[in-house]
Protein backbone atom coordinates (compact mmCIF):
# COMPACT_ATOMS: atom_id res chain seq x y z
CA UNK A 1 0.00 0.00 0.00
CA UNK A 2 1.84 3.57 -1.24
CA UNK A 3 1.49 6.11 1.41
CA UNK A 4 -1.05 8.11 -0.53
CA UNK A 5 -3.67 5.58 0.18
CA UNK A 6 -2.78 4.68 4.29
CA UNK A 7 -2.91 8.39 4.58
CA UNK A 8 -6.35 8.44 2.98
CA UNK A 9 -7.29 4.93 4.85
CA UNK A 10 -6.47 6.84 7.89
CA UNK A 11 -8.41 10.01 7.32
CA UNK A 12 -10.82 7.74 6.44
CA UNK A 13 -11.04 6.15 10.07
CA UNK A 14 -10.74 9.07 11.52
CA UNK A 15 -13.58 10.21 10.03
CA UNK A 16 -16.27 7.82 10.66
CA UNK A 17 -15.09 7.71 14.15
CA UNK A 18 -15.52 11.50 14.63
CA UNK A 19 -19.18 10.79 12.99
CA UNK A 20 -20.23 8.28 14.98
CA UNK A 21 -19.28 10.60 18.28
CA UNK A 22 -21.60 13.44 16.29
CA UNK A 23 -24.26 10.73 15.64
CA UNK A 24 -23.68 10.04 19.70
CA UNK A 25 -24.26 13.51 20.88
CA UNK A 26 -27.40 13.82 18.10
CA UNK A 27 -29.15 10.74 19.59
CA UNK A 28 -28.43 11.85 23.22
CA UNK A 29 -29.85 15.16 22.52
CA UNK A 30 -32.95 14.07 21.11
CA UNK A 31 -33.64 11.39 23.38
CA UNK A 32 -33.37 13.67 26.55
CA UNK A 33 -36.60 15.81 26.42
CA UNK A 34 -38.40 12.59 26.53
CA UNK A 35 -37.87 11.39 29.86
CA UNK A 36 -39.83 14.72 31.08
CA UNK A 37 -42.41 15.92 28.67
CA UNK A 38 -44.29 18.20 30.74
CA UNK A 39 -40.57 20.37 30.84
CA UNK A 40 -39.11 22.61 28.25
CA UNK A 41 -36.00 23.97 30.99
CA UNK A 42 -33.73 21.25 29.61
CA UNK A 43 -33.96 22.13 26.12
CA UNK A 44 -31.79 25.21 25.85
CA UNK A 45 -29.22 23.04 26.61
CA UNK A 46 -30.04 19.68 24.71
CA UNK A 47 -30.59 22.19 21.45
CA UNK A 48 -26.58 23.16 21.86
CA UNK A 49 -25.45 19.41 22.34
CA UNK A 50 -28.07 18.86 19.06
CA UNK A 51 -26.30 21.30 17.25
CA UNK A 52 -22.32 20.47 18.16
CA UNK A 53 -23.37 16.99 17.06
CA UNK A 54 -24.78 17.89 13.92
CA UNK A 55 -21.67 19.94 12.87
CA UNK A 56 -19.65 17.39 14.08
CA UNK A 57 -21.18 14.82 11.91
CA UNK A 58 -21.42 16.75 8.94
CA UNK A 59 -18.12 17.91 8.73
CA UNK A 60 -16.56 14.09 9.50
CA UNK A 61 -18.72 13.55 6.32
CA UNK A 62 -17.65 16.44 4.24
CA UNK A 63 -13.73 15.11 5.30
CA UNK A 64 -14.29 11.61 4.67
CA UNK A 65 -15.70 11.43 1.50
CA UNK A 66 -13.28 12.93 -0.89
CA UNK A 67 -10.96 10.12 -1.96
CA UNK A 68 -10.08 10.62 -5.77
CA UNK A 69 -8.94 6.78 -6.22
CA UNK A 70 -12.75 5.57 -5.59
CA UNK A 71 -15.05 5.03 -7.97
CA UNK A 72 -17.49 7.85 -9.21
CA UNK A 73 -20.65 6.01 -7.84
CA UNK A 74 -18.62 5.27 -4.57
CA UNK A 75 -17.98 9.00 -4.37
CA UNK A 76 -21.59 10.15 -5.13
CA UNK A 77 -23.22 7.71 -1.97
CA UNK A 78 -20.27 9.16 0.53
CA UNK A 79 -21.72 12.37 -0.62
CA UNK A 80 -25.40 11.30 0.15
CA UNK A 81 -24.01 10.54 3.38
CA UNK A 82 -22.98 14.69 3.91
CA UNK A 83 -26.89 14.76 3.00
CA UNK A 84 -27.57 13.66 5.85
CA UNK A 85 -25.59 15.43 7.97
CA UNK A 86 -27.42 18.70 6.08
CA UNK A 87 -30.78 17.22 7.29
CA UNK A 88 -29.46 17.20 10.79
CA UNK A 89 -27.98 20.78 10.79
CA UNK A 90 -31.86 22.10 9.37
CA UNK A 91 -33.25 20.17 12.10
CA UNK A 92 -31.31 22.19 14.75
CA UNK A 93 -31.62 25.14 12.59
CA UNK A 94 -35.84 24.42 13.14
CA UNK A 95 -35.14 23.78 17.35
CA UNK A 96 -33.31 27.08 17.52
CA UNK A 97 -36.27 28.78 15.63
CA UNK A 98 -39.28 27.12 17.34
CA UNK A 99 -37.74 27.50 20.72
CA UNK A 100 -37.70 31.22 20.41
CA UNK A 101 -41.20 31.04 18.90
CA UNK A 102 -42.86 28.48 21.09
CA UNK A 103 -40.51 29.49 24.53
CA UNK A 104 -42.89 32.29 25.85
CA UNK A 105 -45.99 29.83 25.33
CA UNK A 106 -46.38 28.28 28.81
CA UNK A 107 -48.78 25.80 27.23
CA UNK A 108 -46.05 24.52 24.57
CA UNK A 109 -44.47 21.44 25.56
CA UNK A 110 -41.08 19.65 23.70
CA UNK A 111 -42.69 18.19 20.80
CA UNK A 112 -43.89 21.57 19.91
CA UNK A 113 -40.90 22.59 20.04
CA UNK A 114 -39.33 19.48 18.63
CA UNK A 115 -41.35 18.57 16.08
CA UNK A 116 -39.82 19.90 12.67
CA UNK A 117 -36.27 18.77 14.44
CA UNK A 118 -37.43 14.71 15.01
CA UNK A 119 -38.90 15.29 11.29
CA UNK A 120 -35.69 16.24 9.82
CA UNK A 121 -33.87 13.95 12.19
CA UNK A 122 -35.50 11.25 10.77
CA UNK A 123 -35.27 12.05 7.24
CA UNK A 124 -31.31 12.52 8.24
CA UNK A 125 -31.17 9.04 9.52
CA UNK A 126 -33.04 7.41 6.49
CA UNK A 127 -30.98 8.81 4.46
CA UNK A 128 -27.62 7.76 6.18
CA UNK A 129 -29.01 3.85 6.67
CA UNK A 130 -29.75 3.82 3.08
CA UNK A 131 -26.07 5.74 2.15
CA UNK A 132 -24.75 3.32 4.72
CA UNK A 133 -26.21 -0.25 3.28
CA UNK A 134 -25.40 0.77 -0.64
CA UNK A 135 -21.39 1.43 -0.05
CA UNK A 136 -21.50 -1.78 1.66
CA UNK A 137 -23.56 -3.22 -0.74
CA UNK A 138 -21.52 -1.85 -3.36
CA UNK A 139 -17.92 -2.46 -1.82
CA UNK A 140 -18.44 -5.84 -0.96
CA UNK A 141 -19.91 -6.50 -4.84
CA UNK A 142 -16.81 -4.90 -6.33
CA UNK A 143 -13.98 -6.00 -3.55
CA UNK A 144 -13.41 -2.89 -1.87
CA UNK A 145 -12.43 -2.23 2.00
Amino acid sequence: MTDNKKLSAKIRRNAEATASFGILLIAVAMVAPFADLSSTSMLSILKWIYAAGALIFTTARAVGSTDPDESVRLRRLRRLEFWSGMAFIVGGAFWFYNEARFGSVPTAGPLAILRDTILFSLAGAVIQVVASWLIYAYSKKHGQK
